[in-house]
């Protein structure tokens, strides 16, 4: 068996260059409510379910780089092959094969689209607050589990990833605590799958890290100080100092740093814009400065990156 999993995209000192293949780089990476359909506010507890080809008509199997506000998605390949793209790492795959992608990570794919299918969950954050107490599976970094691996292992997921699929098609009295409790089982097959899930994964560290996760993603363009952080969460600077390295590996000034790496990225490789608006939008005074930072982590200076990221061919 294969296991991509990034505990931490934060973390990550990604090698793989990727590009999304047959598509225009655009001004900004768009938003969906599901693919294709402008993004809306959703219902408390809202969860959706369609097979990937349900929308062939629209995406003829190349699903460009998008994201979901306020959504996470299970996404289990059932047919085919192809290659999936998290933020800007490059996944190749062969039925059976799964992932989770929470709310706000840019992801798309490419396939056949005669040969090729799977079944896609969407879960609200809202309705993964109380599912994220009922599974192993942390709930706020992405993973794919592909290939080989233990038959009996994808046949349960299998199933109950199509219990989860005939549950909502039917409509039937109950329906969201069923759903509710049906994907807490897929997230923790899942999680079943990922050899590095530790005893951590269960501690109030990580939910500290998950509120901790949220907020940097809503305010880390304002350049918050860490003690605006510790007081939003309500916590110490000694527990979320232990929270974060625990959940991430990383110290809470590092993970700051690896949120404006991330957006810049994919700024950088999902849109056209400048260095200027890049370094405005990721909370930098100006371009120099914004390269100074970028090369001081990544080696290279962001135009660099760019054109070498981009040089590269999707496959």
């Amino acid at each position: 068996m294969i296991s991509l999993a990034f505990r931490s995209l934060h973390a990550q000192n990604c090698k793989i260059a990727c590009t999304f293949s047959g598509g225009s780089v655009a001004r900004s990476v768009p938003r969906f409510f599901v693919y294709g359909e402008p993004d809306r506010p959703l219902e408390v507890g809202f969860m959706h379910v369609e097979t990937v080809m349900a929308r062939k008509n629209l995406h003829l199997g190349q699903v460009e780089a998008h994201s979901h506000a306020r959504m996470a998605q299970i996404t289990f390949w059932t047919s085919g092959r192809g290659t999936y793209y998290i933020e800007d790492e490059r996944l190749d795959f062969f039925a059976p094969a799964v992932s989770f992608v929470p709310s706000g990570v840019v992801h798309g794919f490419s396939v056949e689209p005669e040969e090729t299918d799977a079944i896609v969950v969407s879960i609200a954050d809202s309705a993964l607050v109380p599912i994220r107490e009922q599974t192993i599976l942390p709930l706020d970094a992405p993973v794919m589990i592909t290939a080989e691996g233990d038959a009996s292992a994808w046949r349960r997921l299998a199933n109950t990833i199509h219990l989860i699929a005939d549950e909502y098609r039917s409509g039937r009295p109950g329906m969201e605590t069923v759903l509710s409790a049906l994907v807490a089982v897929a997230l923790t097959e899942i999680g079943r799958f990922d050899s590095v899930l530790t005893p951590e994964t269960k501690t109030g560290h990580t939910i500290l890290a998950s509120e901790f996760r949220r907020l940097v993603d809503r305010h880390f363009r304002e350049n918050w100080p860490v003690d605006q952080y510790v007081s939003g969460l309500g916590t110490t600077p000694h527990l979320l100092a232990k929270a974060c390295q625990a959940a991430f590996g990383l110290s809470v000034k590092d993970f700051l740093s690896e949120r404006r790496l991330l957006e810049s990225k994919r700024l950088l490789l999902f849109t056209v814009r400048p260095l200027e608006d890049i370094a405005y939008e990721v909370g930098l005074k100006d371009a120099a400065y914004f390269s100074r930072f970028f090369k001081a982590r990544e080696g290279i200076s962001p135009s660099e990156w760019r054109a070498r990221h981009l040089s590269v061919p999707a496959g």
